[in-house]
C-alpha cells in the first residue's frame, strides 16, 4: 500500500510540476492583460473644511475604470499636508471600484493644505481642503 502512494505522490508533484512550467511558458500576450487605474478624488474638494473627529466619505470617480485592474483591492488613502504625506492611513485594503469609503479625520494641527492620496494601482491627490479642530 506504502507504494502505490509512493508512486501516485510522485505521479501527482510531476503533473504539477509540469504544468506550471507550461503556464510559465506561455507568451505575455496570452495572459491576462491588467490596467493602472488612477480615478479622479470627487471629495473632498476645494473649499471643504473637515474637523478633527468628524467622519466623511470620500468619493472618486470610477465612471473610466478598465475591465482588469492590476490591484483592485488594495485601496489605500493617506493624509497628506502639503508636500508631506503622513503614514496614517485613513482607509486601506478596499474596492477601489467602489467609489467612495468613510474615514474618520485624524488629529492633527489645523490647516488649509491637506489633501488625500488615494493609492490603487498608483497615486492620486484630492485637492487641498482644510482641517479644523
Amino acid at each position: 500500500m506504502f507504494a502505490q502512494t509512493s508512486s501516485f505522490a510522485k505521479a501527482f508533484v510531476l503533473a504539477v510540476a509540469s504544468l506550471s512550467m507550461f503556464t510559465a511558458a506561455l507568451p505575455a500576450a496570452e495572459m491576462e492583460k491588467r490596467a493602472v487605474f488612477t480615478p479622479p478624488v470627487t471629495y473632498p474638494h476645494a473649499g471643504t473644511v473637515w474637523y478633527v473627529g468628524q467622519t466623511h466619505n470620500v468619493t472618486w470617480d470610477t465612471a473610466d475604470a478598465p475591465a482588469n485592474i492590476t490591484d483592485r483591492f488594495g485601496g489605500r488613502i493617506q493624509l497628506r499636508e502639503g508636500d508631506t504625506t503622513f503614514p496614517i492611513i485613513l482607509a486601506d485594503d478596499f474596492d477601489v471600484l467602489l467609489g467612495r469609503i468613510e474615514v474618520v479625520v485624524p488629529w492633527v494641527l489645523p490647516g488649509d493644505d491637506y489633501s488625500l492620496v488615494f493609492f490603487g494601482d498608483s497615486g492620486d491627490f484630492s485637492a487641498e481642503f482644510t482641517i479644523s479642530d
